[in-house]
């Protein structure tokens, strides 16, 4: 059994049932509840037989990606679970290698997924046929197509946002080989009436909002268009912009698809035109003009929406206006030239818009189909896929339902047809025999609507061919008349008498009963859109025109060939277009797509049962089955069937050496299945009900079941095994090493036990020598010690001696003191009562003083200047001196410290002060130069041999000398220089040949100009009318720009002949150089700049300096 088939088979790990033959018990309860289960678990695809379900889940799912193609090329078609890519490539299979040509049914009602489903099988036939550079070419035409269609046909709807509002047969050529040659694309029914009048929340083709989106600003200007939607009278605005739509990109898209396909740039541009006419033509109003015979004329209101359009055309203005104004009428030889009041004028109107629009429709589909037809002549297999309209019940419906659920009726039949040929065929090869299969035969509704003689058709024709009075009420009549006793017609008025009290039926309607339900037609507007007649006047007038397709478009305008036959009616022509493609059908073999739209919000995973309960009646998915399974439920070729089941039968299982079929034929009687349920033919095993198919699975998984419990059963005796063999070989190594380790230990302990020995006998010698030394010391310690002791005890006898005469002598003193006092108090004591208040606060104000002072002195702060901190205030009343003796304090330390400084220190830290009253808080560089010391000679002038001119040159002390930039002022660029500063000038030289460029006195600067930017900068102005002054100002640029200006400023200041130099600082100043001035501007740069500064000359009076950002 293979190991693939068991994982991926169609019967295995199914959500549901993917085939829906399969379903037991059958009824449409159950069917709906096995759609909702597998779209519930993202299975949205789901087969009747050899028919795909498809649902639309309304998100992007990952089952179409490259290895999914891979995993379906060259599949059998029930081999994998239900998908897309089965169908197209059982399909493309059958073409290649049976040569059949095929073609792909895709139906459903709008927003179902059609569209889609169609791209999805056309890139997988894409992906899956040969390669090379021409065929690579044919695919990618045949794919950038679709684009190009979808752009001009397809429009926002209520129920879906990317509705195909035409029908598509596409019929796709290729060789023998199996590699595309090119294709053939018919469409029906345009939807033209969307091009004047859209329902509420829907749009008009996507095209005409694209092109106002998209194109760029000439284009929009050279078609006479403005951005703004609401200009236009043919676009909806209640919807003119939808989510998840990109209209500029979109349109970018269509341009470069067009180009794929071949369309040449005249054409793009001949095709935008006319859009952007249809756009002009809707805004042209009319208003009443009386006439002398009491009649009213149209005339155009505002013509420059007409002169706009007729420029686009190349049109007279004069013959359209007059177009729009009168109608001629010719019959035989005599013609009758007619007014048009307001509303037939505006009827003529959007007739011409809905007539251009389609016919350049057309027109595109016919220029495609010359880009992608074959070039070979050669005989050519084919595949077509059909994309049209599903069944439709609106609440109101009309013409177009009509004609649409015709179209459908016809698909129905072909498909009941083609489904029965293709069982009894298959039954026929197989040797089965033929069971005439029961089923509704829809051939008597589309007899009611087609037949020639008395169908609705013919009849609605009939109607708008006779003289006379032709309304849609006349039409009605002709309907009751004929139709009356018709079991699929219903109508209120007809002379069946069963429908008189039947209120469910308007007087203006009529009913038919189709395949997939009844539907009411009211028949207001069926004349009209029947004749969809364009006024000759207006046709001659489009013929006129310069543009270059209009005479292909509107042939029938050439006065040469006036042709006074009626053209053909609308439901003439698209039953004609129907009838080709049925014949055109019957000779291909037929694969089907059933599109389901799950519910009306397009949103995801929500399942709306009665919305897919209408679409499955409506498909006929129902009869599908009935009809599938009204012979054989299920067929499987014997090969197949045998590798599944051999294991059910012990004479089958492992391997069956004989035929196939023999081996099914004993595995079916050994399980005893009854004979009647089975049929065996040429090839393929037949089951007649799912109950034996769901029998056979059954058994199968217990089977299996069984199978895996041996397996497992005998894989863990193969891993026990294993794990003892494995377990006995490590005991033995393990033994080996450990018994190398044990007397690997032995060895190591008899070592250490040695060493031990060793260690002891060498220690107690080392204790032994060691007593003695230690013995021979204390001897010595003992001498020294007891001469110590005795110098010790001498000192102490003398210092005993001393301090006894010390003592003797101070108490003299103190007898002598004590007796002071007593006399002092006996005489002072008559006034010391007086005053003792005074005295003991004095006495208390002095201990508290000196307590305070003697605490001062043991918390004072640092000697540090910027040291901030002092001693808490112990009493208020010390606030005054507290404070005072601080700032005592930090000046005597302040002075200290200043004492330290030498000379040249102090110049510097002047030189730092005089800076920071410059720039501090003005300019953004100050910051960054406050860390770094002033050096003043940067090149080491007198050092560097380099330099030697220039220190013939300077013959006085250098106060500063640095490599600055001299800004050029025609361009803004900077080149280097030498700046050298002394007390009287400052030089400028070349910085590689050290030749002087400008030698300037100090007292001819008069200021210096910076930004406050964090640039370097700076502009010095020469004073009027000096020497120095004839070449104009410097624009210099320095990063020591501080250091520079410090020092130009107090070089100013110490000199008692002349003024400080003068420094301002401000983002925009003047510069003069020579006889111009010019503005120098500082700006912040964007984040492009970086953290660079640039400097550019933006016209003759201005230089413009980015900085970075701060």
């Amino acid at each position: 059994m293979s190991k693939m088939e068991v994982k991926t088979s169609l019967l295995d790990n199914m959500i549901g049932v993917g085939d829906m033959v399969l379903l037991e018990p059958l009824s449409e309860e159950t069917f709906i509840d096995n759609l909702q289960k597998r779209f519930s678990h993202n299975e949205i695809y789901t087969y009747i037989g050899s028919v795909v379900i498809s649902m639309n889940p309304y998100r992007s799912l990952p089952i179409y990606t490259a290895d999914k193609v891979e995993e379906y090329r060259n599949r059998n078609f029930y081999e994998l679970s239900p998908h897309i890519y089965a169908l197209s490539d059982e399909a493309y299979r059958s073409l290649r290698d049976q040569d059949k040509d095929q073609c792909i049914l895709i139906t459903g009602e709008s927003g179902a997924g059609k569209t889609e489903a169609s791209k999805l099988v056309m890139s997988y036939v894409a992906a899956v046929c040969g390669k090379g550079h021409e065929v690579n070419k044919v695919k990618e035409q045949l794919l950038q197509s679709n684009p190009v269609l979808e752009a001009f046909g397809n429009a926002k709807t209520v129920r879906n946002d990317n509705s195909s509002r035409f029908g598509k047969y596409m019929d796709i050529e290729f060789d023998f080989k199996g590699d595309p040659l090119g294709g053939v694309i018919s469409n029906y029914l345009l939807e033209k009436s969307r091009v004047v009048k859209q329902p509420r929340g829907e749009r008009n083709f996507h095209i005409f909002y694209q092109l106002l989106s998209g194109a760029s600003e000439d284009m929009l200007k050279k078609l006479k268009l403005g951005r703004d939607f609401s200009k236009y009278n043919y676009l909806s605005l209640d919807s003119a912009t939808v989510n998840g739509l990109d209209d500029a990109a979109n349109f970018r898209t269509v341009r470069n698809a067009m180009q794929i396909v071949g369309f040449l740039e005249d054409e793009v541009q001949s095709v935008l035109e006319l859009v952007a006419a249809v756009l002009k033509l809707g805004n042209i109003e009319f208003k009443p003009e009386s006439r002398a015979n009491g009649f009213d004329e149209s005339r155009v209101k505002d013509k420059n929406d007409l002169k706009e359009m007729c420029e686009l055309l190349g049109i007279e203005q004069l013959v359209l206006e007059r177009a729009f104004s009168f109608r001629t009428v010719e019959a035989k030889m005599e013609k009758v030239s007619t007014t048009l009041n307001v509303a037939q004028a505006y009827y003529a109107r959007d007739a011409l818009a809905k007539n251009l629009y389609s016919r350049m429709f057309s027109w595109l589909v016919n220029r495609i189909n010359e880009s992608i037809k074959a070039k070979t002549k050669a005989r050519k297999k084919v595949m077509g896929v059909l994309d049209i309209y599903g069944f439709e019940i609106f609440e109101d419906n009309s013409f177009e339902q009509f004609i649409i659920n015709y179209c459908n009726e016809k698909l129905q039949q072909i498909f009941i047809e083609l489904t029965l040929r293709e069982e009894q065929e298959e039954y026929v090869r197989e040797g089965i025999e033929w069971t005439n299969i029961e089923y509704f035969n829809n051939a008597i509704i589309c007899e009611l609507i087609e037949n020639n003689q008395n169908g609705i058709l013919a009849m609605l024709d009939e109607e708008c061919l006779r003289p006379g009075t032709v309304t849609d009420e006349t039409f009605l009549d002709k309907l009751n008349t004929v139709c009356a006793e018709h079991q699929h017609f219903e109508s209120r008025l007809s002379k069946n008498s069963k429908f008189l009290t039947d209120h469910s039926l308007p007087h203006n309607c009529f009913r038919i009963q189709h395949y997939a339900g009844k539907v009411l037609y009211q028949v207001e507007g069926f004349v009209d859109k029947n004749n969809d007649l364009l006024y000759r006047d207006l046709s001659q007038a489009m013929y006129k025109a310069n543009h270059s397709l209009m005479k292909l478009l509107f042939p029938e305008g050439n006065p040469a060939k006036v042709n006074l036959k009626r053209p053909p009616t609308a439901g003439f022509q698209f039953k004609a277009s129907v009838g080709t493609l049925m014949r055109n059908l019957q000779t291909k073999n037929p694969n089907y797509i059933r599109c389901i739209k799950p519910n009306d919000k397009k949103a995801a995973q929500v399942f709306s049962e009665s919305l897919v309960s209408h679409q499955v009646r409506y498909l006929g998915l129902m009869e599908n089955v009935r009809v599938r399974r009204a012979g054989y439920a299920f067929r499987q070729a014997y090969e197949p069937c045998l590798e599944r089941y051999k294991m059910l039968c012990k004479q089958t299982w492992p391997h069956w050496k004989d035929l196939a079929r023999k081996g099914v034929e004993v595995l079916l009687k050994d399980l005893k299945v009854p004979e009647e349920e089975f049929s065996y033919g040429r090839s393929k095993i037949f089951i007649r009900n799912p109950r034996t198919l769901f029998f056979l699975e059954e058994r199968r998984r217990q089977c299996l079941e069984d199978l895996a419990t041996l397996i497992q059963k005998i894989y863990r005796g193969w891993k026990r095994r294993t794990h003892f063999l494995l377990l006995k070989k490590s005991q033995v190594v393990v033994a080996a090493w450990y018994r190398r380790y044990a007397q690997q230990q032995k060895y190591q302990k008899i070592k250490s036990s040695t060493i031990v020995v060793q260690s002891f006998i060498r220690g107690w010698k080392a204790r032994k020598i060691l007593r003695e030394l230690k013995y021979q010391k204390r001897c010595k310690e003992a001498v020294t010690t007891i001469a110590a002791y005795w110098h010790g005890m001498q000192a102490r006898r003398e210092l005993k001696r001393l301090k006894e005469e010390a003592r003797r002598k101070h108490a003299v003193a103190v007898i002598w003191a004590y007796w002071l006092g007593l006399k002092v108090r006996r005489e002072y004591r008559k006034f010391f009562r007086a005053n003792a208040g005074k005295k003991i606060y004095d006495f208390t104000i002095q201990k508290i003083m000196q307590k305070y002072f003697f605490d001062l002195k043991n918390t004072m702060p640092s000697m540090s200047p910027i040291d901030k901190s002092w001693p808490a205030r112990p009493f208020l009343f010390l606030e005054g001196t507290h404070q005072q003796l601080r700032s005592i304090f930090h000046l005597w330390r302040c002075k200290q410290y200043r004492d330290q400084f030498t000379e040249e220190k102090k110049a510097i830290y002047e030189e730092k002060l005089e800076a920071s009253k410059l720039f501090k808080d003005k300019k953004a560089l100050y910051p960054s130069s406050v860390g770094q010391p002033f050096k003043g000679d940067y090149l080491d002038i007198n050092k560097n041999p380099k330099y030697q001119k220039l220190n013939i040159v300077m013959d006085e002390k250098l106060l500063l000398a640095d490599v600055i930039n001299k800004v050029n002022r025609a361009n803004g660029k900077g080149a280097s220089r030498i700046f050298l500063l002394t007390k009287k000038n400052f030089v400028l030289a070349d910085q590689k040949t050290g030749q002087v460029k400008a030698s300037i006195p100090l007292p001819d600067l008069s200021s210096v100009s910076v930004s406050s930017h964090n640039d370097g900068f700076f502009a010095l102005k020469l004073k009027q009318g000096t020497a120095s002054a004839a070449k104009g100002d410097f624009l210099l640029s320095s990063d020591r720009l501080i250091e520079i200006i410090t020092k130009l400023h107090r070089t100013g200041a110490a000199s008692s002949d002349r003024e400080p130099l003068s420094v301002d600082i401000s983002d925009e100043f003047l510069v003069q150089f020579k006889q111009d001035k010019v503005c120098v501007k500082f700006v912040q740069g964007g984040p492009k700049n970086g953290n660079s500064v640039t400097c550019k000359r933006k016209n003759n009076r201005l230089l413009e300096v980015s900085v970075p950002p701060p």
